[in-house]
């Protein structure tokens, strides 16, 4: 076996947080640009919501098959062959003329991230063992949370200046930077005992969950009287059904149903899908908080969410070290803890709040996530081998963006809700102006602007706002308190230094 140099671990570590700075950046850059993308093609609550989960629909249909691509074919191949596509889709993204090419765009951009999130875990836990694996992973989350600060401050800095299509463009030269780095730095690595990928397991998991995610969304924003959300409701369970009945009787299967069986590792992924669900519909409430309610430009909107990032990029570094005193399940209630208190305090926001509040809700809340993502991460890498690191960190990429992906569109499809149900619209609309300020609140902005008498339809629109987002807040923060519950029952027990399976000694740590 090849002996990487410290300077090369610390390139190989680099290269990785490039690559999930870049996706988390994708996912969030887009919630500043809504605005500015909703005057330019107008697409309907519907269209928006697609636009904005899409992306995060897309790579986690895919993530299990990318999963099992890249240890056979090899993580660095896949990686660096993924993120070239990711650059070509993003300039193609960026001229979208209409909405439902902006949809279909944003889809393929979140099909070539699947390829790069499972590399990234895979290269880590085929790099570093034991508590050099941890360190790794707890620097490595941390700095990736950056990215979900980043997106909305290079969202804003871009959109003060350029084009809502500016804020895809950048991707461009960081992919440049991330080839020819990778090129250099990483090592490749691949199952040594590969076998052939399941055409039909790939279909049934990508229909499944697709045919799931369209039921929910619908069901929260149309209701039940609707003959596709039946239709999509039994292709999607039947879908996934027949896809975990197969995948026992396969040599090699898709998803290894195996790895279930370690507590550990089910006991995790279940925990980051819940948390999941709950805290990434805040990116989306804040910056509509920001931007709508306030009236922030989008830089100002983006530099008002750093402390948030500060407070992610602590609670990354910080859970290594806390996974020493009060073990994972002691970490991981505590960031659960945290993520109910930061939900709490920010369903008390309102028009008025003061911005040393929102200072502190954001840090609290950022340490929660933090923790959370980083124990959650390296206790799945630490249970399974390097052979099987590919299909395991797929499996845990996959609770995590589903998760977060059904927090926007059932947290959000509520929040559209509760606006719809409290928002009073004054006498005198058409029916088309009256619509428009009905679907969201960024339409309705748009309306006041435009009608005489718009000062009353806008301070209705964003009391009604704030009233739903409230009420999701407090919603979101019952969650986490259950979550927290629940990763203390499950995971007391699993140990604080998890060894490598595949080797009887740990090696030294980075330092």
């Amino acid at each position: 076996m090849t002996t990487l140099t410290r300077g090369r671990k610390a390139g190989i570590i680099g290269v990785c947080i490039l690559t999930q700075i870049l996706i988390a950046v994708d996912m969030t850059v887009l919630h500043l640009a809504i605005p500015a993308l909703s005057e330019a093609l107008h697409p309907s609550t519907t269209q928006a919501l697609w636009i904005a989960d899409g992306y995060g629909f897309a790579l986690a249909g895919l993530l299990i098959t990318m999963g099992n691509v890249g240890d056979r074919i090899g993580r660095k191949r896949l990686l660096l062959g993924g993120a070239a596509v990711f650059g070509l889709v993003s300039v193609a993204t960026a001229y979208a003329p209409n909405a439902e090419m902006l949809i279909a765009l944003r889809v393929l951009l979140g099909m070539s991230a699947a390829t790069l999130m499972p590399s990234t875990l895979s290269i880590l836990r085929n790099t570093f063992t034991g508590k050099e694996r941890t360190a790794a992973i707890g620097v490595s989350s941390g700095l990736t949370i950056l990215g979900f600060g980043l997106g909305p401050l290079v969202g804003g800095a871009l959109l003060d200046h350029f084009w809502w299509g500016s804020v895809f463009l950048v991707n461009v030269p960081v992919v440049i930077v991330l080839i020819v780095a990778g090129l250099a730095v990483l090592p490749e690595s691949r199952n040594p005992r590969p076998g052939r990928i399941d055409p039909l397991s790939v279909g049934l998991s990508l229909v499944g969950i697709l045919g799931v995610v369209y039921t929910i969304k619908e069901i929260a924003y149309k209701g039940l009287d609707h003959w596709d959300v039946y239709a999509a409701a039994v292709v999607g369970i039947g879908c996934l059904l027949a896809f975990l009945l197969r995948q026992p009787r396969l040599r090699e299967p898709l998803m290894d149903l195996k790895l279930f069986g370690n507590r550990a590792f089910s006991a995790t992924i279940g925990t980051t899908m819940l948390a999941m669900f709950a805290q990434l519909a805040v990116s989306v409430m804040i910056t509509q908080y920001f931007q709508l309610v306030l009236g922030w430009p989008p830089l100002k909107s983006g530099l008002a969410g750093l402390p948030g990032m500060g407070g992610a990029m602590v609670g990354g570094v910080l859970g290594g070290v806390l996974i020493k005193v009060l073990g994972r399940a002691g970490t991981v209630t505590l960031g659960c803890a945290a993520s109910a208190l930061g939900f709490a305090l920010y369903s008390q926001v309102d028009a008025g709040t003061g911005y040393p509040y929102l200072v502190v809700t954001m840090a609290v809340f950022g340490v929660g996530l933090a923790l959370v993502l980083t124990v959650a991460t390296d206790t799945v890498l630490g249970v399974v081998s390097k052979e099987r690191a590919g299909a395991a960190s797929a499996i845990s990429e996959t609770a995590t963006e589903l998760g977060g992906a059904l927090g926007i569109a059932v947290l959000g499809s509520v929040l559209g809700s509760l606006y719809r149900q409290d928002l009073v619209l004054p006498g005198g609309l058409s029916s088309t102006a009256a619509d428009s300020a009905r679907e969201t609140l960024g339409g309705a902005v748009q309306i006041a602007a435009q009608v005489p008498g718009g000062d009353a339809l806008l301070q209705s629109a964003r009391e009604a706002f704030l009233g739903g987002m409230q009420v999701t807040m407090l919603g979101a923060a019952a969650l986490m308190v259950v979550v927290a519950g629940v990763a203390w029952v499950t995971l007391r027990g699993v140990p604080k230094v998890l060894e490598d399976p595949d080797v009887a000694v740990e090696e030294p740590a980075l330092v």
